[in-house]
């Protein structure tokens, strides 16, 4: 089954692109906006999240840290990050298993790829709660970051 609002988020634990750990925990006492993207360097992945670096002052405002998941390498999200100067955590679960855990992953993707984060966005609040849950099944698709900033806005 889904997962939706009121469910507790999965915890997790990934590498950033800094080689550093980086967990759902370190962020208790904030919200958070978790999007998991397909692929690093597509247009679509690339205007997903070039739109949250150009609006991270809202999301900030509204008490929020942005966590961004693929399975990319996290040396391939480090040159992605560095490309498009994104002001937040890039993180690879390249083992899949948040994705998986997130109910976020195509069995099969483009070209016959396997495994491929689902573009998802959702908002966890300061207690680790989902408030938010959107999991894309067209790649070409984008989150209604209206509804996330909206979501946000009713936890402050």
């Amino acid at each position: 089954m889904a997962l939706q609002k009121g469910d507790k988020a999965p915890a997790f634990t990934l590498y950033n692109t800094e080689k550093a750990e980086v967990s759902l925990a370190d962020f208790q006492g904030k919200n958070v906006v978790l999007l998991f993207f397909p692929f690093a360097f597509t247009s679509v992945c690339t205007t997903e999240l070039c739109e949250m670096r150009d609006n991270i002052a809202t999301y900030a405002s509204l008490n929020a840290e942005i966590l961004a998941v693929s399975v990319d390498s996290l040396f391939t999200l480090g040159k992605f990050k560095e490309e498009q100067s994104l002001p937040f955590h890039l993180l690879s679960d390249f083992n899949k298993e948040v994705s998986s855990a997130y109910e976020s992953i195509y069995d099969t993707f483009a070209f016959g790829t396997k495994g491929v984060s689902k573009r998802s966005a959702f908002v966890i609040d300061a207690e680790g709660t989902i408030q938010y849950a959107e999991v894309l099944e067209s790649a070409g698709d984008v989150p209604n970051f209206a509804n996330v900033k909206e979501t946000l806005a009713s936890l402050a």
